[in-house]
């Protein structure tokens, strides 16, 4: 049978999987994967070179640094002032915890942040005894949108920022004006969608009110060692180009050295980590090679930009949709790197064509790009990383993230945003 009706029909099966949870996202994306194996369509050695360790050992080195902090009280804390702040209103809280998603996920990474704040949001929500899930979908939503606003904030930048020579001002320029907007939109968006949606007695909101802050810091020794760490990770994150390090690099030697200052247990900690979720990144990764290997990809890019007929405006445009809908469908990791080099390529024809720079026609290309891979991936649970991750630790803690339900909130600031960034390139750079 042909490879290319193979691999897309193990795309198809893995996805419906996924979306209609007849089995485990990571056994469907692991079966996937073997299958994809199993039949050649990727070699093991292709496989093996497909995982992204970039991403992968990021998680990693970030929830063993997580973990360790999570032991000194320092999330209940922040928790306890964050809802005061609210005055107890969950709807007030859930704004606040967005925003601070945004603001953090602009200087660490989406995912980084996600995985600190999301046992202040499960603290939050058991106190206030409401359902931590609107909590846990727009926080990461939000980290999603104002991780597109730099260099570092989600990887998909990460990797243009390399492709296109791009420094971390330039990404602060160009994509923060935008961002600042589409947050601005956002959060008149969830005041509406939630209006009606919690209800906390008197007595609650009182409780929280009179909560003592400064109690919940059980370990403060372990804590002030555990900040200089983290520190530290951030300030290397924000240079890391300069000194030639990945941000996994950073991230796991952050690890280390706060494994070594705390004397933790490395088994206690590695038994907490979110193994599954790794491993579906890792069946995930071998899915999109496969269809790369057999031009899937390539394929549907091709036809999206060819339709422009070498118009800047018309291309800039239609990569912005095209990239946005396509990274809710497949992460936007292996998706952006698929398209690196097509974006490349009918960039400097465009500009051979027109008689003009290349950078003339690129730079509006690399931003629409980093929009609509960043913000596309708010659309579905597996569109980016963070995503999957904050299903992942909410099925450990209890509760469930249905595919639909994440849909159903996503699409809504997957479209709102869209438009919002379509306006904005046409009127700065077309």
């Amino acid at each position: 049978m042909n490879p290319f009706i193979i691999g897309v029909s193990i795309f198809i099966l893995v996805y419906s999987g996924i979306i209609f949870e007849r089995v485990h996202k990571t056994v469907a994306a692991l079966l996937g994967a073997a299958t994809m194996l199993c039949l050649h369509i990727v070699s093991q050695e292709e496989a093996f070179q497909a995982i992204d360790l970039n991403v992968i050992f990021l998680l990693i080195g970030m929830m063993i640094i997580v973990h360790i902090i999570a032991e000194t009280g320092v999330f209940q804390w922040a928790a306890i002032r964050i809802a005061q702040l609210g005055g107890g209103e969950p709807l007030k809280i859930l704004i606040l915890l967005s925003i601070t998603a945004a603001i953090l996920s602009a200087f660490l990474d989406n995912v980084t942040t996600i995985i600190v704040m999301a046992p202040i949001m499960f603290i939050l929500a058991d106190t206030l005894e409401v359902d931590p899930i609107p909590f846990l979908i727009m926080s990461v939503i939000a980290s999603n949108i104002g991780g597109a606003a730099t260099l570092v904030g989600d990887p998909p930048n990460i990797l243009i920022g390399s492709a296109g020579n791009l420094s971390f001002n330039d990404f602060l320029y160009n994509l923060a004006p935008v961002i600042i907007v589409i947050m601005c939109c956002f959060y008149f968006t969830v005041k509406f969608l939630f209006r009606n949606t919690f209800h906390v007695s008197s007595e609650l909101k009182g409780r929280i009110i009179e909560m003592r802050a400064d109690r919940a810091i059980t370990n403060p020794a372990l804590l002030r060692k555990a900040l200089a760490v983290i520190a530290a990770v951030i300030l290397l994150f924000l240079i890391h180009h300069r000194l030639g390090l990945e941000v996994a690099t950073i991230a796991l030697s952050g690890a280390a050295v706060l494994l070594l200052l705390s004397r933790t247990e490395p088994e206690e900690v590695f038994r907490h980590l979110e193994w599954t979720t790794i491993f579906f990144f890792i069946g995930l990764f071998i899915i999109v090679e496969g269809l790369v290997k057999i031009g899937f990809i390539e394929l549907v890019a091709n036809h999206a930009l060819t339709l422009t007929g070498g118009n800047v405006t018309t291309t800039t445009l239609l990569l912005l949709w095209f990239s946005g809908i396509f990274s809710a469908v497949i992460d936007n990791i292996p998706y952006t790197a698929t398209m690196i080099p097509l974006v490349k390529h009918v960039g400097i024809s465009i500009a051979k064509t027109m008689q003009v720079a290349p950078q003339t026609v690129m730079n509006p290309l690399w931003w629409s790009l980093a929009l609509g891979a960043c913000l596309g991936g708010n659309g579905t649970v597996i569109g980016a990383s963070a995503n999957v991750i904050i299903v992942g630790l909410a099925k450990k803690n209890g509760y469930k993230i249905s595919f639909f339900r994440f849909f159903k909130y996503g699409v809504i600031f997957l479209i709102e945003s869209m438009i919002i960034s379509t306006v904005y390139l046409y009127l700065r750079y077309l």
